[in-house]
């Protein structure tokens, strides 16, 4: 009888042990522990206590770091962007697709069908599960000579793309553009120091990545959006408490607000003469050749037909008329 209960007594004291047993975090910001990422990590940290999670943060400001040392089972979860977690959910990440989602509105729409629970089954993918999808947000054109002002004058022009992301050198081939391939922790400063002519970032890289420096006194931001770029929390779910993944999203949804005022802060304190205005025309010309882009590349199987097809239902939700609501092209 004083064995059973010392097994027991054992089981019992092994059972909390993995209960409070804390789950290893892998967050990439560019700028480190002090960023406003990892800002909101420690937020998220704090509220996966309620959850039966003990999360600790390791902070990486290199993102191709993070995504190995995930991968590499070092981390039970990550926080990195869409473009890099495309690797672990191809669904979830083709929402970085080019023109695929045109506003922030667009953006709002697709973010809460993605933390509703009938899209918990797509955000499992193998031993990975997708607990957060959150904005980071539109990506402009930045050229360093406003009078690339076209896309047929980005013709032959270098373009600094992301090596991991191929569908970003594929569409500048497409442009007659050489593509220059770079990673995150060096784009911007090609682009500053001149290696390259032209790059595409968010309005939140603006400032900590000082790109002032590579616009000079005669570049320009097209103020039109190519891709909204988004931030992925994946993890290994046999690594946490059941059910952890749905009350993740719940949660990351509710703090999208705050991130879209990030984000508008960022791109209001950017010096209104470095934006440059398309005129309409120009604006349907390069939303028709995006949308053919896109097409083509989900053929190839760059981007998930799954998603593809959401975010056109999206978009025909908040724009009816568009053409493209009357046609099955995509």
């Amino acid at each position: 009888m004083k064995k059973i209960m010392l097994a027991s007594v054992a089981a019992l004291s092994l059972g909390a042990a993995a209960q409070v047993q804390a789950q290893s975090f892998c967050m990439y910001d560019p700028v480190g522990a002090q960023g406003a990422a990892y800002a909101l990590a420690k937020d998220y940290a704090l509220a996966a206590k309620q959850w039966g999670a003990k999360i600790e943060l390791k902070a990486y400001t290199d993102e191709r770091v993070a995504a190995e040392d995930f991968k590499a089972g070092q981390c039970d979860g990550v926080g990195i962007t869409g473009l890099r977690g495309r690797q672990y959910n191809a669904y979830v990440g083709s929402i970085d697709s080019i023109g695929a989602v045109p506003s922030y509105d667009h953006l709002r729409t697709v973010l809460q069908v993605l933390a509703s629970p009938a899209s918990e089954k797509n955000m499992v993918v193998g031993q990975y599960e997708v607990v957060g999808v959150f904005p980071l947000g539109a990506a402009y054109v930045f050229v360093r000579d406003r009078a690339i002002n076209s896309i047929e004058k980005a013709a032959g022009k270098k373009i600094a793309v992301l090596d991991f992301d191929k569908s970003q050198a594929r569409m500048v081939q497409q442009l007659g553009a050489q593509p220059v391939a770079s990673d995150i922790t060096n784009f911007t400063t090609k682009f500053n120091n001149g290696q390259v002519d032209i790059v595409v970032a968010p309005g939140i890289a603006f400032k900590p990545f000082e790109m002032y420096k590579g616009l000079g006194t005669k570049g320009a931001i097209y103020r039109f959006p190519l891709v909204q770029l988004t931030g992925n929390l994946i993890i290994r779910p046999d690594r946490f408490p059941a059910g952890f993944g749905a009350k993740s999203r719940k949660y990351i949804l509710t703090q999208l607000d705050t991130a879209q005022r990030t984000i508008k802060q960022a791109e209001d304190g950017i010096d209104k003469k470095y934006w440059l205005d398309l005129t309409a025309e120009d604006k349907a010309k390069y939303t028709l050749m995006m949308t053919e882009a896109r097409v083509q590349m989900t053929k190839e199987g760059f981007y998930d037909k799954k998603m593809m097809n959401l975010l056109k239902k999206v978009r025909c939700k908040l724009d009816a008329a568009a053409a493209e609501c009357a046609n099955n092209v995509e």
